[in-house]
């Protein structure tokens, strides 16, 4: 995984986010991942990539008796740390090709808006199935297809600068894709919906909820946000060991 997060300029820009200043209020996809997921009343989660830590939080504040958050960002942990410090939270520097994955320990691994930096999708979850108990939940947060698999992640837009439409170009070509994204060029990896999907199911796991993100009716009016309904930004899904 590379790891663009503790540039310092572009750590600024995305301090200036709604997400990163509102927490999960400012989330768009959030009123569709919350119901997602299960009682974590006394149960173990594990937060693959949990950037300032608000789904650790979510989940001691939803009675979890202890949470693991990791990322790869330096900057991510000590602003979790700062941000949402719980006894019962742990935070730890480090990357999700790294970590170990011990074997039936979590109730509940989640991950938010990870996934579409790591090449090797396939791996990750035979990772997550191994370190999730039996019934355990994998419930993760992913750029859709239709957004990585763009061109530079960007509209075409008229001579007035409104959105015409959102072009999509070797959608079969997987791999490396470069964008520029709060003033810096940043990689991702593109996967098809093909390769998210079956991939989890090799891995043994069972599918229970696909979710394609859109807009509450309540976040309409914010300037931009109608056009989130003409092409799915994200994907949501909810699997279980």
């Amino acid at each position: 995984m590379s790891n663009i997060y503790d540039n310092e300029e572009f750590f600024e820009e995305y301090a200036k986010m709604a997400r990163s200043q509102k927490g999960l209020d400012g989330a768009g996809e959030w009123h569709q991942l919350k119901v997602m997921f299960p009682d974590l009343k006394e149960k173990t989660v594990l937060d693959l990539g949990c950037g300032y830590g608000w789904h650790c939080q979510y989940a001691v504040e939803c009675g979890a008796k202890q949470v693991l958050g990791i990322d790869l960002s330096e900057k991510m942990i000590q602003e979790a740390q700062t941000r949402n410090r719980d006894t019962r939270i742990t935070y730890r520097v480090c990357g999700l090709d790294t970590y170990e994955y011990p074997a039936n320990t979590y109730d509940c691994v989640v991950s938010n808006l990870v996934l579409h930096y790591v090449k090797d999708l396939s791996q990750v979850y035979k990772n997550v199935y191994k370190t999730l108990k039996k019934d355990g939940v994998f419930i993760f947060n992913i750029e859709h297809p239709i957004f990585t698999g763009s061109v530079n992640q960007e509209w075409i837009y008229d001579e007035q600068g409104k959105p015409l439409y959102w072009p999509i170009d070797q959608y079969f070509m997987t791999g490396e894709r470069v964008t520029h994204f709060l003033g810096k060029t940043v990689t991702k990896q593109h996967h098809t919906l093909t390769q998210i999907l079956m991939e989890l199911l090799k891995a043994g796991f069972q599918i229970e909820v696909i979710e394609e993100a859109k807009p509450s009716s309540d976040m309409l009016d914010i300037p931009g946000m109608k056009d989130e309904l003409r092409r799915p930004m994200m994907l949501l899904v909810k699997a279980k060991k």
